[in-house]
């Protein structure tokens, strides 16, 4: 049985009296890049809060590095990226990063070291509410570098960047995960599918597969992850 970081067994979501997760059973193996990928509304991002433990769930269990997902003892042993960029717009990004290093307990040099890590060296004294989208959403996943976690849970990361600073953060995330770290990151761009260990394929708040890109491709005979999808589509419908 693979070493998993995350284990989903049964888990069902219920919002407004319409089940947006449907009884998921899924495992993310650590040390590892697991993409998880659908259109938008597909349950993603319940998904992620669900693992994150900020989710109110209707059934099943979620367990996150051998414990329960939400208990205390985890706060500090993950980093989680929200859609929308989590910072302060008023402070500085230095400000921003010294200030959740300090409710982290991170060491004094994380700040300066994730500023380089997401590519904003230069940018430290810059008021945050005066970066461009990509910039804040970058603040936000340095935020979540702080205090290296061992699982981070990175919602649509790369959503709106240009496409040399996305391979150059897919780039470090492939780092992270070299270095042990495991790393769940959402996407509805199937060609990122080909940068993760292995993909999690969602729609309709339904697991459509679970596996390595290659063998997604050899089980559906497909040319691309996006071909693969629309093959699993059509014979599920």
């Amino acid at each position: 049985m693979m070493n998993s970081a995350v284990r989903v067994a049964g888990l069902t979501v219920v919002r407004g009296g319409h089940t947006v997760l449907h009884g998921l059973d899924l495992d993310v193996p650590a040390g590892s890049i697991t993409g998880l990928l659908g259109p938008s509304g597909c349950g993603k991002t319940t998904l992620l809060r669900s693992i994150v433990g900020v989710q109110k769930t209707a059934g099943g269990q979620v367990e996150v590095l051998g414990r329960e997902a939400g208990a205390a003892e985890l706060r500090h042993r993950i980093g989680y990226v929200t859609q929308a960029p989590a910072v302060y717009d008023d402070l500085t990004v230095a400000e921003n990063l010294r200030y959740f290093a300090a409710v982290l307990g991170a060491p004094p040099a994380d700040p300066a070291r994730v500023i380089e890590a997401v590519g904003l060296t230069g940018h430290g004294d810059a008021r945050t509410a005066h970066l461009s989208g990509g910039q804040r959403a970058r603040v936000s996943l340095a935020t979540a570098l702080l205090g290296s976690p061992e699982l981070l849970v990175l919602d649509e990361p790369t959503v709106g960047l240009d496409p040399v600073l996305r391979q150059d953060l897919w780039q470090l995330f492939r780092g992270l995960a070299d270095g042990g770290a495991t790393l769940l990151v959402s996407s509805h761009v199937m060609d990122e599918a080909v940068r993760c260990d292995r993909l999690l394929l969602m729609r309709e708040g339904r697991l459509l597969a679970s596996d390595t890109p290659d063998g997604l491709l050899r089980r559906t005979g497909a040319a691309d992850v996006d071909a693969a999808f629309l093959t699993l589509v059509g014979s599920t419908s």
